[in-house]
C-alpha cells in the first residue's frame, strides 16, 4: 500500500437530506480523496444537500441499497486514478464518520482486505438497533461461522475493503443482502478480513429496513437466502 493511499467513499441515499450533510462534513479531508453519494431515487433534497456539502452525487433511479453501491462502484471503476481503498457508509448518521481513521488502519498497517466496522464490539447507543435487527445479525453471524467458518459479529455497513479486492468480489446484490454477499464472498475468497469496534447512535429519521414490518421481514429473508444461496 502506498504512503498516501487514494481512498474513496460511497454512500447509498435515499430520502436522507436530514443527515447526508452531517455525514459528509464529519469525513476526515485529509484522509479520503472523494465522497460519492448516490441518490437512490429520493423526493426530498437529498441530492441538493450532498452536492453542497461537497460530494459527488450520483443519480441512480432504481431502489435498492445494493443497487446504489453498484452505481458507486461503476462510477469509480471508471475513473481514474484508481483509488486503493473504498469505504461504505450510510447516510444517516448513526456511524461516526471520525472513525475512519481507525476502519482503514487494519489495511494499511498490517495489509487486511477487508475491514467491518462491528456494532456488536462497539458502543451502542440505547434505542440505536432494534432488538429484530440485534437478533438478526446474531443469527447472520452464526450461520456464516457454521456454514464459511469465518468469526463476524456484525453485518454493519460502515466498512473498508481494498479497490481491487472489492472488484474481485463481483458483487451483484441489489438490495438488502449487500453486506453480507461481500462477508461471505471475501470468505469463499480467503480474503484477509477483521473486525473493529465502531460507535453506533440513533439515525437522523425513519429507517427505511428497521423501520417497518415490511422492511424487517424482507431484510432478514434476503440475508438468510444469501447465505444459504452462496454454500
Amino acid at each position: 500500500m502506498k504512503q498516501r493511499p487514494l481512498i474513496k467513499v460511497i454512500i447509498p441515499a435515499f430520502n436522507e437530506e436530514n443527515g447526508v450533510g452531517q455525514v459528509i462534513r464529519e469525513i476526515p479531508q485529509n484522509l479520503v480523496d472523494e465522497v460519492v453519494v448516490v441518490n437512490n431515487a429520493s423526493t426530498d433534497e437529498t441530492a441538493r444537500i450532498a452536492r453542497d456539502a461537497g460530494a459527488t452525487v450520483l443519480g441512480e433511479p432504481k431502489m435498492g441499497y445494493g443497487q446504489a453501491c453498484l452505481t458507486g462502484m461503476k462510477y469509480i471503476a471508471a475513473v481514474e486514478p484508481k483509488p486503493d481503498i473504498i469505504v461504505f457508509l450510510d447516510a444517516d448518521y448513526s456511524d461516526y464518520p471520525e472513525e475512519m481513521y481507525a476502519l482503514v488502519r487494519p489495511i494499511l498497517e498490517a495489509d487486511y482486505d477487508m475491514v467491518i466496522g462491528s456494532r456488536a464490539l462497539g458502543q451502542r447507543e440505547r434505542g440505536s438497533m432494534t432488538p429484530q435487527q440485534v437478533f438478526g445479525n446474531w443469527l447472520a453471524t452464526l450461520l456464516m461461522r457454521w456454514f464459511y467458518g469465518v468469526k463476524y459479529s456484525d453485518l454493519g455497513p460502515f466498512r473498508a475493503i481494498k479497490y481491487d479486492s472489492l472488484m474481485a468480489l463481483g458483487m451483484c446484490d441489489q438490495t438488502y443482502g449487500w453486506t453480507v454477499e461481500m462477508q461471505l464472498k471475501a470468505a469463499k475468497n480467503k480474503m484477509k478480513c477483521t473486525e473493529i469496534p465502531v460507535k453506533y447512535r440513533q439515525r437522523i429519521g425513519h429507517s427505511k429496513v428497521s423501520g417497518t414490518v415490511k422492511g424487517t421481514i424482507m431484510a432478514g429473508y434476503k440475508i438468510l437466502w444469501t447465505i444459504f444461496k452462496y454454500l
